[in-house]
C-alpha cells in the first residue's frame, strides 16, 4: 500500500492535458471482442483500471500491443476461458465483456464484479436484458453464466443503467432483428460506445437519448477510435485549481459535458470560458467563493442523478468546494447510499459537515482545514481528498493512494507540475 503525503497551501496552477475518458475507454476494450479484426484506440489513460480491462481481453483470446496512449486488440478467436475472481474483482466493468462473449459465441462466463464500495450496485437489470434477447442466464455465487442464440427485442429497462446499456449495446449489435432500448443511459460514453461500434459496421440510432434503436447485422470489422475527454478528470483539477487559488488552463477537452457541469460549479462562485476551437478551458480564481443562494435566501440543494443531471462521480469534490465556499449547501447523494461515507475522513480535516444520513450531508464554509492522516475508500472520495490536503494547512498523509491510480493518470506528478507538493511513498 502506497500513500499521498501532501504539504497543503500552495496554489494549484498552469496547464494540464487531461485524460482520455476512463468511463469511455472501458468499455470500448470489451467491444474490441466483438470482431476478429484489429481495433485500434487512441486516447487510452494510462490508469489502473485500463490495465486490468486489456489483461482480462488477452484472457479471452485477444492479442494486444500498446504504445503510448494508444492500442491495438485483436481477437480472431475467442477463448472459452473466464477470468480469475480476483481479477473480476478490481473493476465494476469487468462484467462489461459477457455481452460480446454473449453476442459472438453465445456464451459467457464471468465471476462477480467488484468496484468501488460505494453502495449496492446490481446486475438484475443485466440478467432481465440478456434473458429478454433470447439468452439464458444463471446465477451463481462463484460465477455469473449466459448462454444462447440472441434474437432483438424490445427492452425496457428498469434502471437507467450505464453499464447495462452497454452490455446490452454490445449484445444487440450482433443479434438477429432489431433490438429498441427504453430508459436507456444517456451519458456521453454511451455515445462514444455507439460511435464506435457504429464504425465497426453496427446500425445503431438514438444514443444519447433514453431509446436507442439497433438493427442487428452479421459481422462486425476493425476500426480506429478516439477516446473523449476525461470530464470528470477535468472539473477534478478545476476544483484543485479553486480551492487553492490557482489559474488553470485545462487543454484536450470536449466542450459538450462542460455545458452540464457550468450551472452547479456556478453555484458556488467557479465559473470557466471554453475554447471549442481550441479545445482548452481556462478557470481563473475570484478572490472568494460565495455561495448562490436560492430565491428567498433559502439554502441550496445540490443533487445527482442519470444525464444530462449532475453526475455522482463529482458530487465528493463538490463537498471539498463547499467546504471553501462562503456559504452553506445541502448535498444529496441520490445514487449510491454510501458515497458520502468518505466526509468522516474529510472531517479529519477540520471540515464543518454534518451527516444527516447516508444520503444527505450539509457543509458550511470556508473552514479551515489542516492536515492530518486519512484513508482513501475509492476513486473519487480519494481525489477529493487530494483536493481537500492540498487546501489544507500543514501536512496531511493519505493512505490507499493506489485507489486514486483506478481513475487518475499520476495524479502525484501532474498535480506536482502544478505547483503542488504532492510525493507518493
Amino acid at each position: 500500500m502506497s500513500t499521498f503525503v501532501i504539504e497543503g497551501g500552495r496554489a494549484i496552477a498552469g496547464e494540464h492535458r487531461v485524460s482520455g475518458n476512463k468511463n469511455a475507454a472501458l468499455p470500448m476494450i470489451a467491444a474490441s471482442l466483438l470482431t476478429a479484426d484489429k481495433v485500434t484506440i487512441a486516447n487510452l489513460p494510462d490508469i489502473a483500471d485500463v490495465a486490468s480491462m486489456l489483461e482480462a481481453a488477452r484472457r479471452f483470446g485477444a492479442q494486444i500491443r500498446r504504445e503510448g496512449d494508444r492500442v491495438e486488440i485483436a481477437t480472431p478467436k475467442l477463448k472459452a476461458s473466464t477470468i480469475s475472481p480476483e481479477l473480476a474483482a478490481r473493476i465494476r466493468t469487468s462484467f462489461l465483456f459477457a455481452g460480446p462473449l454473449l453476442a459472438r459465441a453465445g456464451r459467457a462466463s464471468l465471476p462477480p464484479p467488484g468496484g468501488d464500495q460505494i453502495g449496492h450496485r446490481r446486475l438484475d437489470t443485466h440478467f432481465a436484458a440478456f434473458r429478454q434477447l433470447g439468452a439464458k442466464a444463471q446465477a451463481g455465487k462463484k460465477l455469473l453464466r449466459f448462454q444462447g442464440a440472441l434474437k432483438g427485442a424490445r427492452i425496457l429497462l428498469d434502471e437507467a443503467s450505464v453499464t447495462a446499456t452497454e452490455n446490452v449495446l454490445m449484445a444487440s449489435v450482433l443479434a438477429k432483428g432489431a433490438t429498441v432500448i427504453y430508459n436507456a443511459a444517456c451519458e456521453p460514453h454511451i455515445v462514444d460506445l455507439a460511435n464506435m461500434l457504429n464504425a465497426m459496421g453496427a446500425k445503431i440510432a438514438g444514443a444519447g437519448t433514453n431509446r436507442i434503436e439497433v438493427e442487428g447485422v452479421e459481422s462486425l470489422h476493425g476500426c480506429e477510435v478516439t477516446v473523449g475527454c476525461d470530464y470528470i478528470e477535468a472539473a477534478s483539477y478545476v476544483t484543485a485549481a479553486a480551492v487553492t487559488g490557482g489559474t488553470l488552463v485545462l487543454a484536450n477537452i470536449d466542450p459538450g459535458p462542460f455545458e452540464i457541469l457550468a450551472p452547479t460549479f456556478a453555484r458556488f462562485g467557479v465559473t470557466w470560458t471554453i475554447d471549442a476551437k481550441a479545445r482548452t478551458l481556462v478557470y481563473t480564481p475570484k478572490k472568494k467563493l460565495k455561495m448562490k443562494y436560492d430565491l428567498g435566501d433559502a439554502i441550496p440543494s445540490v443533487s445527482d442523478g442519470p444525464w444530462p443531471a449532475f453526475p455522482s462521480d463529482l458530487i465528493s469534490m463538490l463537498v471539498v468546494l463547499a467546504t471553501q465556499t462562503r456559504g452553506t449547501c445541502l448535498f444529496f447523494e441520490k445514487m449510491f447510499e454510501s458515497r458520502l461515507y468518505f466526509v468522516d475522513h474529510l472531517r479529519g480535516l477540520v471540515a464543518k459537515i454534518v451527516q444527516c444520513d447516508p444520503h444527505r450531508v450539509v457543509v458550511t464554509g470556508p473552514s479551515a482545514l489542516y492536515g492530518g492522516r486519512v484513508t482513501s475508500p475509492d476513486i473519487r472520495a480519494g481525489i477529493a481528498l487530494v483536493i481537500a490536503a492540498l487546501a489544507a494547512k500543514g501536512k496531511s498523509v493519505i493512505q490507499n493512494a493506489e485507489t486514486v491510480d483506478r481513475g487518475y493518470v499520476a495524479v502525484e506528478k501532474e498535480l506536482s507540475a502544478l505547483g503542488g507538493s504532492i510525493v507518493r511513498r
